[in-house]
């Protein structure tokens, strides 16, 4: 009886490990997300809307879909790709607090960059940045 006990526990132990390891592999993107505060460098449609609504292809991701650029406070630069519709407001100059999802590095040739940059909220740059020659606000 206490060699069936023992067995159990192992292979609770090692059903429980599979778990973790699983909802990790699954959830790799949101569990190392990297939360950015700074400025937009750089901001662009990936296809212009007269090009795709031409094309018959109109999809929302196609349609909303942009790249984007951000400097972080200690000069660091981030970028990714976003189908986020909140980035179609957002001008180059702006300040922002930007959540990045890193690819997974078992993703070879994506590995180490970013996609999905989720638009937090929009930021006095004065506040944030300290600078008297920052871009208008975007919230007066």
């Amino acid at each position: 009886m206490q060699k069936l006990s023992r067995y159990f526990k192992v292979l609770l132990f090692l059903m429980v490990l599979v778990a973790i390891g699983f909802a990790v592999v699954q959830n790799y993107s949101f569990i190392f997300r990297k939360t950015v505060v700074g400025r937009i460098t750089g901001i662009d449609r990936v296809s212009q809307p007269t090009a795709i609504l031409g094309s018959g292809t109109a999809t929302p991701d196609v349609l909303f879909s942009f790249a984007v650029a951000i400097k972080d406070r200690s000069g660091e630069f981030f970028t990714a790709s976003s189908e986020d519709r909140q980035w179609a407001v957002v001008k180059q100059g702006d300040c922002a607090e930007v959540i990045f999802y890193p690819y997974p590095p078992w993703n070879l040739a994506k590995a180490e960059t970013y996609f999905n940059a989720r638009l937090k909220k929009l930021l006095n740059c004065k506040e944030v940045l300290g600078d008297e020659t920052s871009a208008a606000d975007p919230h007066k």
